[in-house]
């Protein structure tokens, strides 16, 4: 700081008194703090809608993607087509027996099942068990009650789909039969019905 001498030679600081500078810095604290709240609750038009699960992938802003086709076998010998379930609602599951993420995730699926079946839901489980455990799968349906159509994977299907890297990996597909989000991993029963909720209105 620099400083001048005064009529009777006593040094004299030139500048702001400590007060004011304290009541600058306070104003200036105040001012930065409010700029970041407008900033942060400032949406642009942008949704509210809540955050997403984090293994969510949402399709391209803009881009629609249609599901591929499949028709692939069931386990009690019947054709089960894709096509046939446009105008619905649909959830598509990777699972396998082996897996213990898909193990807890088939009791939700039954529930949603029960839950909007009346509302034009449907729930189709691809099973990518191979050689190894392909056997089991009709007798882990049964004990496990399961009420939609279990399917027997194809390797085609598995890469028309993206492959199939991890699972379980579930895609939900729109009436008019784009996929309008798919997950990778476990997903809360919540988050999945949310989605359904927001397809059903459309």
């Amino acid at each position: 700081m620099e400083k001048k001498k005064g009529n009777k030679g006593a040094d004299v600081k030139m500048g702001l008194t400590k007060k004011q500078r304290s009541w600058i810095y306070t104003g200036t604290f105040i001012a930065l703090i409010a700029l970041f709240f407008i900033i942060n609750n400032n949406t642009n038009g942008e949704s509210e809608e809540g955050p997403y699960p984090p293994d969510y992938v949402p399709t391209s802003q803009g881009v629609v993607k249609k599901a591929p086709n499949f028709e692939l076998k069931s386990i009690d010998g019947k054709m089960v087509n894709l096509a046939d379930y446009r105008g619905k609602v649909v959830i598509v599951d990777f699972w396998a027996t082996w897996c213990p993420p898909c193990r807890r995730g088939i009791p939700d699926l039954i529930s949603l099942k029960k839950a909007y079946a009346s509302k034009g839901v449907e729930v189709i489980g691809i099973s990518v068990d191979d050689s190894r455990t392909i056997g089991e799968v009709p007798t882990f349906a049964k004990d496990q009650k399961i009420n939609y159509p279990v399917v027997y994977v194809d390797q085609s299907v598995a890469d028309a789909y993206g492959g199939i890297e991890s699972i379980p990996t579930t895609f939900i597909i729109d009436k008019k039969g784009n996929i309008a989000a798919h997950f990778v991993g476990l997903v809360p029963k919540e988050s999945l019905a949310a989605q359904l909720d927001k397809l059903i209105k459309q």
